[in-house]
């Protein structure tokens, strides 16, 4: 690989740009969810109907982003990055000139065509640009886009609609995006193209089915706008698609998605477990605001301003990742994080009508802190054993489990609400049908401890920078 090596105050905007455009497109898979009603009449259609859109650009990132890994590799990691901006803000420019709701969808499959290849890329571009010391600290910053995005989306997108128009929910894509391909134009490191072989084509058709029939089904399961029948077809589909790409992957030589990187105990870890952490975090986003807008009868814009401070506690905790990792080691911070961080998350189970704000943000602020610290530290960990000409298919595979987690999670957030309405017999959801919801999801966040304390006692050593302090410890043991 031939990688021209930024000095050092680029290899500090490379992690911003990269934030930036992930930022863009984690904000626009939830920043539509309040504007729904308004663009509905825009474009004369039903807003129940135009809840297609949302589940399109889900879609659309679940297929696409198995093929990222062999694009960047193909092509060269920075052209596709910047090729993925452009195309998302295709997209954006498309959903804002929309009359119909085939126009609304269609640009809305580009928008996720473009975010299925920034998100993966964006990483691939960081991890084959900086070095393992550093990749802590640029993770720790790309990690705050995955956490502000989805919480402030909602009434970000709400205040757009009310003070100016849905329009700008849109176009406001594009001058970010302009700004991204001039930044990546200038500072991205050329890194040149990889000998990628041929596509695999029956991995891509089979890992879009599986993943885009899982990913798509969970996303609608139990949000009531698609027929109960159409979610267990897609369900069907997704689990047996997903089941013949696994029997597949073993005999095929180069797989889109390489399931024999599993066997690597570091990425093992961080595939497995932060999927069952974030399976949990992932339906904050969808439990809080639905409770503080029903259960509490706040309008989206003031329940977006309490969400919002657990991104606060990812901001605080840029300064101290490294300092904690580099100190305890990651396999401590993994496990102890996880619970910590769902013990937080647990503790949104106590929020009641009459309960003072502060007490939920002093809440919402701590648990954004733990969570922040544990996403950065499952991010990075992935790519301790992972050589070079592998951190394509690596950063591909993990990307591919995020999206999943994160459907899941806001499935499991739905369907557990509903249970709970079920078994009450209740004919609306009202706050007493959330914290048996928190309470289920904070456990199986927590449930992820059990598959960090597998990994071994030094993981991640010399990513945290403890290669020569375990190195030492060692020497006076045997002495």
């Amino acid at each position: 690989m031939s990688l021209t090596d930024p000095p050092p105050p680029y290899s500090r905007v490379l992690p911003l740009i990269v934030a930036v455009a992930l930022f863009m497109e984690n904000m626009d898979s939830t920043i539509i969810a309040t504007s729904l009603p308004a663009i509905a009449r825009a474009i004369g259609t039903d807003p129940l109907a135009l809840k297609l859109a949302v589940t399109s650009y889900l879609l659309s990132l679940a297929i696409f982003i198995p093929a990222s890994g062999w694009t960047a590799d193909r092509f060269g990691a920075r052209n596709v990055f910047r090729l993925a901006i452009f195309v998302f803000m295709l997209g954006s420019i498309g959903c804002a000139l929309s009359s119909s709701l085939a126009e609304f969808v269609i640009a809305r499959i580009v928008q996720g065509m473009g975010g299925a290849m920034m998100t993966p890329v964006g990483r691939l571009v960081l991890v084959r640009s900086i070095d393992k010391r550093l990749l802590v600290n640029a993770m720790s910053l790309v990690t705050i886009p995955a956490l502000v995005g989805p919480i402030c989306g909602p009434p970000l997108g709400g205040f757009i609609t009310t003070y100016a128009s849905w329009h700008w929910i849109f176009l406001i894509n594009i001058p970010i995006g302009l700004i991204g391909l001039v930044m990546a134009t200038r500072f991205m490191p050329k890194i040149a193209p990889e000998p990628a072989g041929p596509f695999d084509y029956i991995g891509f058709v089979l890992s879009g089915l599986g993943v885009g029939g899982l990913a798509f089904g969970l996303s609608v399961l139990g949000l009531e706008f698609v027929p109960r029948a159409i979610v267990v077809a897609l369900l069907a589909v997704g689990a047996i698609a997903t089941a013949a790409y696994v029997i597949y992957a073993r005999r095929a030589t180069a797989p889109i998605l390489d399931l024999r990187l599993l066997a690597l105990p570091t990425f093992r870890a961080s595939i497995y477990g932060g999927f069952l952490f974030r399976l949990g975090i992932g339906a904050l986003p969808f439990l809080l605001p639905l409770l503080l807008q029903i259960g509490f009868h706040l309008t989206p814009f003031q329940s977006g301003l309490i969400t919002f401070t657990a991104s606060l506690g990812a901001l605080f905790m840029k300064a101290v990742v490294a300092a904690a990792l580099h100190h305890l080691g990651y396999r401590p911070v993994l496990i102890y994080n996880s619970l910590i961080s769902a013990g937080f998350l647990a503790a949104c189970a106590s929020f009641v009508p009459g309960m003072p704000f502060a007490a939920m943000v002093a809440i919402l602020l701590a648990g954004g802190f733990f969570r922040s610290l544990q996403f950065t530290a499952v991010n990075t960990i992935a790519y301790a054993e992972i050589e070079p000409a592998l951190t394509s298919r690596a950063t591909t595979l993990v990307s591919v489990t995020q999206q999943l987690a994160i459907s899941t999670g806001v499935a499991v957030g739905a369907l557990l609400v509903e249970v709970t309405l079920r078994l009450k017999h209740g004919a609306a959801i009202s706050a007493e049908d959330f914290p048996a919801a928190f309470l289920v999801v904070g456990a199986l966040t927590a449930a992820s401890a059990l598959i960090f304390v597998r990994l071994p006692l030094d993981a991640g050593a010399e990513l945290a920078g403890r290669k020569a302090r375990l190195a030492t410890t060692a020497v006076k043991e045997e002495s």
